[in-house]
């Protein structure tokens, strides 16, 4: 990015919660999670009766959505502590190819990424990468009791939480092309080798329960 795009974005920052964004980061958020949500309500609700439809719904919402935005939102925090410019874009057209693809029973998610600009070390960028799959297995511990709960809806949902935060946290943890286990391996091999075990035990842990 350059110096007057940085300039503009300045301009136009605003905080919420504490977290610098702005208005046109927040409608692509926005447009992300409501995508992927249409799209995974469709694969989960096969019959399309109303209970199914509302049920997967949840679960879309709640566990999908937040699974692919936070992991995104791990990486912009880092960044930023790092004095990076670092806001989410979405991807319209893999938004939309997502939703299509979903009518057939599949849906190749990639809602967008986070727009990194500014000078880190190989330190900084390890910390930065390891930030988006360690929040998918931090998410998938705290869903674990939840599904235990013996509640249908409750247990049903926080299962979908523990298992789709564990499987987008792993594929990320893959050490090669973009994917975020390259990076971190390249940094540090005890916190690649540390994180990847992490998410292997919560792996295990929902093939037992």
């Amino acid at each position: 990015m350059d110096d007057y795009a940085l300039s503009m974005y300045y301009a136009q920052e605003r905080r919420l919660f504490g977290i610098r964004t702005s208005d046109i980061e927040i409608r692509d958020l926005l447009k992300a999670w409501a995508a992927i949500t249409i799209a995974f309500t469709v694969i989960l609700s096969k019959d399309y009766t109303l209970a199914s439809i509302l049920t997967g719904l949840v679960i879309s919402a709640v566990c999908v959505g937040s699974a692919f935005l936070l992991h995104e939102l791990g990486h912009k925090l880092v960044a930023q502590r790092y004095r990076c410019f670092a806001e989410f874009r979405s991807n319209d057209q893999m938004l939309l190819l997502a939703i299509a693809m979903s009518f057939v029973g599949f849906i190749f998610a990639a809602p967008g990424a986070v727009m990194i600009a500014g000078r880190v070390n190989n330190s900084q960028n390890g910390h930065i990468s390891l930030a988006g799959p360690l929040t998918n297995f931090i998410l998938a511990a705290l869903f674990l009791p939840f599904s235990l709960m013996g509640l249908p809806l409750v247990s049903t949902v926080a299962y979908f939480g523990l298992l789709i935060n564990t499987w987008i946290g792993l594929f990320n943890m893959l050490p090669f092309l973009n994917f975020d286990g390259k990076k971190i391996l390249r940094w540090s091999k005890q916190a690649y080798i540390s994180t990847v075990i992490f998410g292997a035990v919560l792996l295990i842990v929902q093939q037992i329960i």
